[in-house]
């Protein structure tokens, strides 16, 4: 009787959502830090972005993103592959990109450290995502945190300005 307790217990764990299924759906970009001089410049100027996370088959994700820019709605779609890091993903599409999943509760916010090479140049952003608009002062709070873990300053840090303009809604 106790090996089958046990047996049902690990066959019950083994139908638990894996972390990566955790990640998928809409997401809006609620904050940002990075060391990019590109970013650094025009930070007051961006807006909250919207990404939809699905997984694929194979266990790659498939990011789609809206992004405000002043020229209008900017959507770009990237494949991540698993690199064999639990919580890791690599895409090779606008210079050599990694990206952590840092944080989460799988339900309502997700922390994303994502370093990329381009250029000969080593970039980092720390992105805090939500399924809402709004995030709790405690989530903000360790957001800011982890920032900071991370070599982030404050001014490196950027809490983004809602916006409806720009969704993966649209046509």
């Amino acid at each position: 009787m106790r090996t089958v307790r046990l047996s049902l217990g690990l066959a019950l764990l083994c139908l638990l959502p894996h972390p990566r299924y955790q990640i998928a759906g809409k997401w809006h970009i609620i904050a940002l830090a990075s060391d990019s001089e590109g970013y650094l410049q025009k930070k007051d100027e961006l807006k909250m972005a919207m990404a939809s996370i699905a997984v694929l088959r194979e266990g790659d994700l498939k990011v789609s993103f809206a992004i405000p820019t002043p020229e209008g709605c900017k959507k770009r779609e990237s494949i991540y592959k698993e690199t064999g890091v639990p919580g890791e993903y690599y895409s090779s599409e606008g210079g050599k990109k990694t990206a952590r999943v840092v944080d989460t509760d799988g339900k309502t916010y997700a922390v994303i450290f994502v370093s990329r090479v381009k250029d000969g140049k080593t970039l980092h952003m720390l992105r805090l995502y939500s399924r809402t608009q709004q995030v709790s002062p405690k989530i903000t709070a360790l957001f800011k945190k982890l920032a900071r873990e991370k070599s982030f300053t404050d001014e490196m840090i950027t809490m983004l300005p809602s916006q409806e303009e720009c969704s993966l809604d649209e046509a």
